[in-house]
């Protein structure tokens, strides 16, 4: 597996990797390409970058600007990366307080929601939140 498959396996579990570089490798599929460059460009060159950034750093990076796009199912992505990369829920909590004053109330409110959402899905699988 590549650099980029482990990165994403680490976040997303190996079943999602594997479905994703399937996908990359389709002919049947409609943009089969966004699967190959979403685990050889930001998992295979960007967050396998870890003496430049460490990983739980980066997805404060990763959440903070997913939160600013408003774009709720990529935050609830990315907190499993973030639980994956060592995020705590405290930390999870300081950056939904900065959004609040450097995005607004509305988009912190959907990142609120959709960090909660994540932390549910979570916990209902059997695993707990630090």
């Amino acid at each position: 597996m590549t650099g980029g498959g482990e990165a994403f396996a680490s976040g997303f579990g190996q079943s999602m990797t594997d479905d994703v570089a399937a996908l990359g490798e389709s002919r049947d599929t409609f943009g089969p390409l966004q699967s190959k460059w979403t685990l050889e460009l930001p998992y295979g060159e960007l967050w396998t970058r870890e003496d430049q950034l460490p990983r739980k750093l980066r997805s404060f990076t990763v959440l903070g600007i997913l939160i600013g796009l408003r774009q709720p199912e990529e935050i609830k992505a990315h907190v499993r990366m973030g639980l994956a990369n060592g995020l705590t829920r405290k930390e999870f909590e300081e950056i939904f307080y900065s959004a609040v004053f450097y995005g607004g109330f509305p988009i912190a409110n959907t990142a609120k929601r959709a960090i909660l959402e994540a932390f549910a899905e979570i916990e209902a699988e059997g695993r707990t939140i630090p």
